[in-house]
């Protein structure tokens, strides 16, 4: 009989190893990294067609129907976090592969942090400022031009879209640097905004008169794309836009039109439509932009939770007992 082969995908960070455990799992099956992304579907499937389960992070890899029908022996898929609509948990389930999540650990929190480092680093300029101390210059960029001066937080506007778990969070930071704070969503009710403690105004007021405008939807069908061109046109040509979110949230090529129209005058990004971003994306070429590489849930707690919670998994499947199924419905019954 041949070995239970797991493969370990898309591990950039070289993490998932080093943060669990592992001893038990590699006793019965044989363990695969690829820390680098695939570049196609036919290279994914090509790669993981000889392998029992699959560990994911997150979102990175896409896993439609279409690849999995090309995965003859896969038989389990554990995912970090808690949601991933990256996988079809249907079509999964329909070829009777099992599905299950990881613990989340304080991932909202770190996400609260990652936005406010990148709201910081925004308004404080804090990148051009490095790359021009580094290049020997003292109020200049890495080139030595002149950029925009620093503002101050208190007394400026906060704009949060989404008052979710983490927009909350974001929301009481803003609050306590004496920002006034406004929301916006589809679905906020007056009673949630009282509840923050945060003034709801509709989708036009938020977008012109927020200093700072931050992204904290859940991605899906509803709220792909929903911030369109016109929104980001009514933004102040003083304006900061900051997404930790999804990059779907905004309409496809919005944003890089509005940086280069000033308006708003800087972005700080956390997420992209292509992770790790391309060395052609045309935010790069873009100098009013700031990037981190999507740090918002990458810390040291996190990952503890996500991996020790696949180590769970996959223990708890290679003794006929899976925990944690999210596609327990979907899942057709064994021939």
């Amino acid at each position: 009989m041949n070995k239970i082969r797991i493969a370990i995908c898309d591990d950039y960070e070289v993490a998932a190893l080093a943060g669990a455990d592992w001893s038990a799992v590699r006793e019965r099956a044989e363990v695969v990294v690829f820390d680098q992304p695939f570049a196609s579907l036919e290279a994914a499937a090509e790669a993981l067609r000889d392998f029992d389960a699959l560990c994911l992070m997150r979102e990175r890899q896409a896993f439609p129907a279409a690849l999995l029908e090309r995965l003859p022996r896969l038989r389990f898929i554990v995912f970090t976090g808690q949601s991933n609509a990256a996988v079809d948990h249907v079509a999964a389930g329909r070829q009777g592969v099992v599905v299950s999540n990881t613990p989340g650990g304080p991932v909202k929190a770190c996400t609260a942090e990652q936005t406010w480092a990148l709201i910081l680093a925004g308004a404080k300029r804090l990148a051009a400022a490095d790359a021009g101390v580094r290049a020997g210059h003292w109020r200049g960029d890495a080139r030595g031009a002149r950029y925009a001066l620093p503002f101050c937080l208190e007394g400026a506007r906060l704009g949060v879209v989404g008052l979710g778990a983490i927009g909350e969070r974001v929301a009481r930071i803003g609050q306590a640097f004496g920002m006034e704070v406004l929301a916006w969503s589809t679905n906020l009710s007056e009673e949630r905004a009282a509840e923050v403690g945060v003034r709801r105004v509709s989708r036009e007021e938020l977008f012109s008169a927020c200093r700072v405008v931050t992204l904290h939807l859940v991605l899906s069908q509803r709220t792909r794309a929903i911030v369109g061109a016109a929104d980001l046109a009514r933004m102040a040509p003083d304006s900061l836009l900051v997404n930790t979110s999804r990059s779907g949230l905004i309409e496809d090529g919005a944003l890089v039109t509005a940086l280069r129209n000033g308006r708003p005058a800087h972005a700080a990004l956390d997420v992209f439509a292509t992770e790790p971003l391309p060395a052609s994306d045309p935010l790069l070429e873009l100098p009013n932009v700031t990037f981190s590489p999507h740090l918002g849930y990458a810390t040291e707690q996190v990952f503890h939770a996500h991996f020790n919670g696949m180590v769970e998994a996959l223990s708890a499947w290679l003794e006929g007992s899976p925990i944690r199924v999210v596609n327990a419905a979907d899942l057709a019954p064994p021939t």
